[in-house]
């Protein structure tokens, strides 16, 4: 028995060896960043790599006429574009400069590197209608493609991609409190498409730097 109970304790000493082997293996593997993936520097700096690094010349929002506008008050209205804020008129106009705005200033930033241009095309554009916006609330559904091309050859350096933008909506109370504060479905859609594109384009802004110490602030008492 106690032979058979020594065997049994080496062969689980052997065991635990060798999974100790593998994990540490494992922890010194290299770690291996997807292309286009932000890296951090060691001075903190964030850095894009080059297959992101644009200098966006121009960007061009299309919303296809093809697409179905709805008027019709109800809670969730069978259509692509559901837009209410601004007067009666061409929703399909109206959402452009929503979206064509939005993209201006997420690329503002982007001008070092490869000259390109960027193309957006809408596929759905749905907020909230008067009756939804002032009861349940619900869901912002912004749905779009985001082509880029060489600015000069028109070369497509990455593929049209469908981006589905969704974020909570507000409704009721928690609406009309947004709204008292200025912070209407347009400006929240449009903060998160710039936030969006910004993404989708590979713009990571770097760390804002580490404020100096305010040693007066700090009682004797403390250090």
């Amino acid at each position: 028995m106690k032979l058979i109970r020594l065997s049994m304790v080496l062969t689980a000493a052997l065991g635990l060896s060798a999974c100790a082997t593998v994990d540490t293996a494992t922890r010194n593997a290299p770690i291996i960043t997807p292309v286009g993936e932000a890296v951090i520097a060691d001075a903190g700096q964030v850095q894009t790599s080059p297959q992101q690094a644009y200098a966006v010349q121009q960007i061009n929002v299309r919303v296809p006429e093809t697409l179905k506008v709805s008027e019709a008050n109800s809670y969730y209205p069978r259509a692509d574009i559901v837009w209410r804020e601004d007067p009666l008129g061409d929703r399909f106009a109206q959402v452009k400069t929503i979206v064509q705005n939005a993209a201006n200033t997420a690329v503002s930033g982007m001008n070092t590197g490869r000259p390109v241009i960027v193309d957006i095309q809408l596929t759905r554009f749905h907020a909230l209608t008067q009756k939804t916006r002032y009861t349940i609330g619900g869901t912002h559904d912004i749905h779009y493609y985001i082509t880029v091309m060489d600015a000069q050859t028109g070369t497509k350096l990455e593929a049209p991609r469908l981006i589905e933008l969704e974020f909570d909506a507000y409704g009721g109370a928690r609406a009309l409190e947004a709204m008292s504060r200025g912070e209407t479905q347009k400006v929240r859609i449009t903060q998160h498409l710039i936030q969006s594109i910004r993404q989708e384009m590979g713009y990571r802004s770097a760390p804002a730097a580490p404020q100096p110490l305010n040693l007066s602030a700090i009682s004797s008492r403390g250090i």
